[in-house]
């Protein structure tokens, strides 16, 4: 199993957190553009932005998945809990262990931070994605996601 690392984004990994971007958007069949991608990549970089994004790095230094976390309140708890938006690897560093890097990754911010939970969603077609985190939570929540579009 390779030996994997978990950091922040920094400047440098622009192109190669791109591919990686590029690669999830498209698994979604959502459309990218320069102005989406780099106005998510100044949400990363940006300190002040609610929006945090960690990388896994193989032994060699590459870049072979993203993941994309926040802070989120939680009312009924008092605190602020962890929201995973996106997880993406790399479709060669899968099995490899990148994603369990990954989800370890978050799972130490969360403790750091004081986060007694993290939530995400992921689509119902999301076949092996679903049976990684089914590893790690037993399963879906008992929630339902709705969403409502403005048009």
């Amino acid at each position: 199993m390779t030996n994997y690392r978990i950091t922040f984004v920094a400047d440098e990994d622009k192109d190669d957190w791109r591919v990686l971007f590029n690669g999830y958007a498209d698994f979604y069949g959502v459309p990218m553009d320069d102005a989406i991608a780099d106005r998510v990549w100044r949400w990363l970089r940006d300190p002040g932005h609610v929006l945090e994004g960690l990388v896994v790095r193989d032994e060699t230094g590459r870049i072979v998945g993203l993941a994309h976390v926040r802070s989120c309140p939680r009312p009924l708890g008092g605190c602020d809990i962890g929201f995973l938006d996106d997880m993406y690897v790399a479709p060669q560093a899968r099995g490899s262990g990148a994603a369990d890097a990954l989800l370890e990754g978050v799972r130490a911010l969360a403790e750091e931070r004081g986060w007694p939970a993290v939530r995400w969603v992921t689509q119902h077609f999301n076949a092996r994605g679903r049976q990684f985190y089914d590893r790690y939570t037993g399963g879906p929540s008992d929630f339902i996601m709705y969403q409502w579009k403005q048009e």
